[in-house]
């Protein structure tokens, strides 16, 4: 048996071994999708980071560095800004705000803002994430049966089969708390990758003797180009596209359901400076895993340019630090997969079964219901996952912009304006949803601007209008 193997099993071992502990620890529904508010910062803040960046970071982003080389520079930018204004802006106040309402969700806590105004809001949000999630996990999924069948010649099929299965099981055993706990390994795993896999690239090249300059200069390409050439607003368009991945943070409900689970609103700054320690390298090694691949190849060795990261390490890494790091790369699709997974869950149950139907049943109902909902949506996201030809990048960018303009202006204006009404909450809402929606199917509108920057600026603007006409003081 091959160090690699053995040290993607020894990583599954780990996983099964946490949602066994922690499934003792699961005695009502609140302690499932939230841990009871009792995390400490460590955990909080690399689960917030291992679950924020998935497949997408160790596969997605190296593959478009791959594909369009220096361009992808603001996407990497926009998202440490996005971090960085979310973990300081949001971050306590929701943390505070949502302990006051009682709300173990982010739907559940736009409603209860609202009173008997907030019901249609808990469905309508309810719904917006099951439909972007389901895409959103699906990418999971598919990272899973990519990185399966790179390493280890598994068939795609039967890697996204292994993917489901593991994370299926630990996150309707251990919920939340299991989530959390395997987030802390996963997210210790990810950064160990991003930054130990470029240093070894930069030193294959060096013994290569290959001009790491010169083949990102090569004649004919635009890899060396910040804006792939482009002037005036084309130029601007490419800037902005990437820098709105920023946005989308604020509006990621299985991000901020970790604000709401630290211990204690003093602890968000401990958290805080952890993430952003982490966020930093993290993003600067994803992006020289993809312009150390193609300095390396050239743009068209791959088949598949999101394989990179798993061919770099399975052919420049010792086999026992490849079985590891791809290891890591299974992780950021896990420790996305399973808050994905547990928020679609939390917002079936409690948001709509609990609340909405007002299904008074006890503790243990909603507990083992919970575990139900689980493996139904993991069924359902298995079946997009096989049936989608879409990349991951692509998955991502889709749900990414749904659920950050859907979201995240508003609870931006709830947090920080009076004036908000439930009105203008649903007009926002609705608004981000179905801007993403059209905007992401017609090629000539997506040419223009980014739909990121679109709906998000398109949501906020609904909801200030729709406030200011249906407020009352």
């Amino acid at each position: 048996m091959s160090y690699t193997v053995l040290g993607f099993i020894l990583y599954l071992v780990i996983v099964f071994i946490v949602g066994f502990i922690t499934y003792r620890n699961n005695k009502s529904h609140n302690d499932f999708f939230i841990g009871g508010r009792q995390l400490n910062p460590w955990v909080v803040a690399f689960s917030e980071r291992a679950s924020g960046e998935s497949a997408w970071l160790l596969l997605g982003l190296p593959g478009a560095a791959v594909a369009a080389g220096f361009m992808e520079s603001w996407t990497a930018m926009g998202c440490v800004l996005g971090i960085i204004f979310y973990w300081f802006v949001i971050a306590k106040r929701l943390r505070i705000e949502s302990e006051k309402f009682n709300a173990i969700t982010l739907p559940n806590f736009f409603a209860e803002r609202f009173g008997e105004q907030g019901k249609f809001i808990r469905v309508l949000a309810t719904l917006i994430i099951i439909f972007f999630f389901t895409f959103y996990l699906a990418a999971q999924f598919n990272g899973a049966g990519k990185v399966l069948f790179v390493t280890f010649d598994i068939p795609h099929v039967w890697g996204i089969i292994i993917g489901v299965i593991v994370i299926v099981f630990y996150t309707m055993m251990g919920g939340f708390l299991a989530v959390a706990w395997t987030d802390l390994v996963q997210g210790i795993i990810m950064i160990g990758a991003l930054v130990i896999l470029p240093i070894y690239g930069f030193i294959e090249i060096a013994e290569r003797g290959v001009s790491f300059s010169g083949a990102i200069n090569a004649e004919g390409s635009n890899f060396n180009s910040f804006v792939d050439n482009k002037t005036g607003w084309a130029a601007a368009a490419i800037i902005i596209s990437g820098l709105s991945w920023g946005f989308g943070y604020m509006g990621q409900p299985h991000l901020l359901t970790r604000f709401m689970s630290i211990k204690s609103a003093d602890k968000i700054k401990t958290s805080r400076t952890i993430a952003i320690a982490w966020a930093i390298p993290a993003f600067a090694g994803a992006m020289l895993i993809g312009l150390i691949g193609l300095a390396l190849h050239g743009s068209g060795y791959y088949v598949d340019v999101e394989e990179i990261m798993p061919h770099l390490a399975t052919t420049l890494l010792p086999t026992w630090l490849a079985g590891i790091f791809i290891s890591g790369a299974i992780a950021a699709m896990m420790s996305t997969a399973d808050s994905q997974l547990l928020i679609i869950t939390s917002s079936v149950i409690e948001d709509f079964y609990h609340k909405t139907l007002g299904k008074d049943v006890t503790e243990k109902r909603l507990l083992y219901l919970s575990r139900i909902i689980t493996i139904v949506v993991g069924a359902i996201g298995f079946i997009i996952a096989i049936t989608s030809e879409n990349l991951i990048y692509e998955l991502v960018s889709y749900a990414w912009a749904g659920l950050g303009s859907s979201f995240g202006p508003a609870l931006l204006l709830i947090l920080f304006w009076k004036k908000i009404t439930s009105q203008g909450v649903i007009a926002g809402m609705l608004t981000g949803s179905l801007s993403t929606i059209i905007w992401s199917n017609i090629d000539a509108l997506e040419n223009i601007v980014s739909v990121r920057f679109v709906s998000f600026v398109l949501a906020i603007s609904a909801i200030y209008i729709v406030s200011k006409i249906t407020y009352k003081d």
